[in-house]
């Protein structure tokens, strides 16, 4: 099945440095994005319900960008975020980017809406 490029903007009352945190760090990245987390050099174990998945750290540009590679994913596809201050609400804005099956693109942009708004109660926004 064919697989598609998405993207969501999310804006959250936070400063670049401590977001930057929750989506590089394991005690950031377990309190909304996985259960568990160790990091092996630029390889990120993360854990749900008794299973791990690998993802390599390929880009992390503090407090603006960070880019993961799944390590069994598909060639050429990853997941990045990236930091920005808006002009208008002065607000941060997280941007993502990830890939999917084309019948689940609105699926997987709900999951991750869901994990931003725990992020969000996690960071105290």
């Amino acid at each position: 099945m064919a697989r598609t490029k998405f993207s969501l903007e999310y804006q959250i009352r936070s400063s670049p440095s401590i977001l930057y945190s929750f989506l590089t760090t394991p005690s950031g990245l377990t309190q909304w994005f996985c259960e568990s987390c160790d990091i092996n050099e630029d390889i990120y174990t993360f854990g749900w319900d008794g299973s791990t998945e690998d993802a390599q750290l390929v880009e992390g540009i503090d407090p603006e960008k960070v880019v993961y590679v799944w390590v069994d994913g598909e060639k050429d596809e990853y997941f990045s975020f990236e930091i920005a201050k808006s002009e208008i609400s002065n607000d941060t804005v997280l941007y993502l980017t990830d890939f999917t099956e084309d019948d689940e693109v609105e699926d997987q942009k709900q999951l991750w809406l869901s994990q931003f708004e725990q992020l969000t109660k996690r960071i105290g926004a």
